[in-house]
């Protein structure tokens, strides 16, 4: 039986609704509307739909708010979102307008929405290396601070705190990197025109400083003849015995020899070619390989030659060894992080070369640095190779000279 409804068609707010009312209830042929209290309401329509509204007040003006239809959303549901909107209005606040704020920032892209876009555009450009190491940032420290929020409303105070919770770790320098990341991607959304500023531009004198010295890398002959008896006793598994090994020999970087793939090396050409992807420069880089390291991957190609990669992890001939593996054993053989790097064997090449007195240019070239493919252009393709083969097979006899010095001492 329909109640008594007073001016308006709102019911008295004494007359609570339950479900088995609201079930009961039948269309009359036109709107009716049944009051829960505080404002809120069932609105029947003359079709016999039932809706969810709420009348409330703001600056004199009445407005009415919807939660949706029964019995999607249940009674008790409509209660807390009624509740919801009270607290709102106690606190100065329209509900309906923070209602359609939130359904804009549903709709607006998000900082994760644009990182993705942004790191998926520069896929081609970056080093895999280098883009696996912005996503791993990404993933583990920025977006569970802020990745779910529109980009347009993440505030420098933001980016700031996550900050600030790197810093707590002591990881200084990932800061600092973490916040060159994130101006890249909001510089990114500024050409899109989806915010105004980069927040990050003004924070860097916010972070705590750091001493930014050189990766760690032995370069006394003494000590580097020191370091390849190590390697020869490391008594780990071949696999990473022979990284170390072929790190010394060929000083390229960490991840583009852990990365190094069996199709790679012609033993035809004695060469080991690093495809540009690989490459921090994204150009393709040769590598002219010497005796000794000819024999290094003699040695383990019986055991890793019928899987993908030279330097395999141990759960998977088709998985590269992980980043930690030359460092780990480094620290096994006991040179802390002070003494040596994974990194630190392309500084030792670089250091001992240049007092050897090979032509600097030539170890640069060798290096893969920045200009590299400049130096190539200068000289006769032929000549300038078979100047860098004689590197690498100079280097090579003189590791083995060093290595041969440390036995007698």
């Amino acid at each position: 039986m329909r109640q008594k409804m007073l001016r308006g068609g709102i019911l008295p707010p004494i007359n609570k609704l339950t479900e088995v009312k609201i079930k009961n209830i039948k269309p009359s042929g036109k709107i009716e509307r049944y009051a829960d209290g505080g404002g809120l309401y069932l609105e029947v329509s003359a079709a016999g739909g039932k809706h969810w509204r709420m009348k409330y007040r703001v600056d004199g003006k009445e407005k009415r708010l919807s939660f949706g239809a029964w019995p999607d959303v249940s009674l008790l549901e409509a209660r807390d979102k009624r509740d919801d909107a009270k607290r709102m209005l106690r606190e100065s606040r329209d509900p309906g307008t923070e209602k359609k704020k939130a359904k804009t920032e549903r709709e607006a892209p998000t900082f994760q929405d644009i990182a993705l876009e942004y790191v998926e555009k520069q896929r081609e450009v970056w080093a895999t290396s280098h883009t696996r190491t912005v996503e791993g940032r990404l993933k583990l420290d920025v977006y569970p601070a802020f990745g779910k929020k529109p980009i347009a409303a993440v505030t420098p105070q933001d980016v700031l705190a996550m900050l600030r919770k790197i810093e707590e770790r002591r990881a200084f320098e990932t800061a600092s990197r973490v916040i060159g990341f994130c101006s890249l991607i909001f510089k990114y959304a500024v050409t899109l025109g989806l915010v105004d500023a980069d927040p990050c531009r003004d924070l860097r004198p916010a972070l705590k400083p750091y001493a930014k010295g050189q990766l760690a890398a032995i370069t006394k002959p003494k000590e580097v003849g020191a370091l390849m008896l190590s390697i020869d006793d490391y008594k780990g598994s071949l696999v990473v015995r022979s990284a170390l090994l072929y790190s010394a020999l060929t000083f390229c970087r960490p991840g583009e020899i852990r990365h190094a793939e069996w199709t790679e090396i012609d033993f035809d050409e004695n060469m080991w070619t690093v495809p540009a992807e690989k490459m921090k420069g994204r150009v393709e880089h040769k590598v002219p390989l010497s005796r000794q390291a000819l024999e290094v991957l003699e040695g383990i190609r019986p055991y890793t030659g019928s899987g993908k990669y030279v330097f395999p992890t141990p759960r998977s001939a088709n998985r590269p060894l992980s980043e930690n593996g030359v460092l780990t054993a480094l620290r096994n053989m006991g040179y802390t992080k002070e003494q040596m790097t994974a990194h630190g064997f392309r500084s030792m090449a670089s250091t001992l070369l240049n007092e050897l007195g090979h032509r600097p240019d030539v170890i640069e070239a060798q290096l893969a640095h920045k200009g590299a493919d400049k130096i190539r252009a200068t000289y006769n393709r032929a000549e300038y190779m078979l100047e860098r083969r004689n590197l690498m097979q100079s280097w090579a006899d003189y590791l083995d000279e060093l290595r041969e010095k440390a036995v007698g001492q």
